[in-house]
């Protein structure tokens, strides 16, 4: 049965190119880079459980093979894009009070007007 699934804008945009690139439907970019993943994991040379450990604090980075690193760092990035536990929360309320919510592009704090 088919699934329907949420992707992120560029990510799809990623994907109709290389689609269009590689002559298949964006169904079939996404089983492929499907299948390759699952293959890259099953591998003996890559194990999985180790990038696991790595992204737990578990295991050094430095441990990791190139390729291993390599999943690890996107995971990595993938994770630090995403706001932590209680963070939105936390800027919600900052924001409400009209203290500083982040920086500007010159390393200025930047504060938004109290919310009524």
């Amino acid at each position: 049965m088919a699934q329907s699934v949420k992707l992120a804008d560029d990510v799809m945009a990623y994907v109709r190119r290389e689609s269009k690139l590689q002559s298949r439907s964006v169904a079939g970019q996404i089983t492929h880079w499907i299948n390759i993943g699952r293959a890259i994991e099953d591998s003996e040379n890559f194990d999985h459980q180790r990038i696991n450990a790595v992204l737990q604090a578990a295991l050094s980075p430095d441990d990791l093979s190139p390729e291993e690193q390599e999943v690890w760092f996107a995971q990595f990035a993938d994770a630090l894009a995403e706001p932590a536990k209680g963070e939105t929360a936390f800027y919600s309320q900052r924001r409400k009070l009209g203290r500083g919510v982040g920086l500007s592009d010159a390393g200025n704090l930047v504060y938004q007007e109290p919310t009524r």
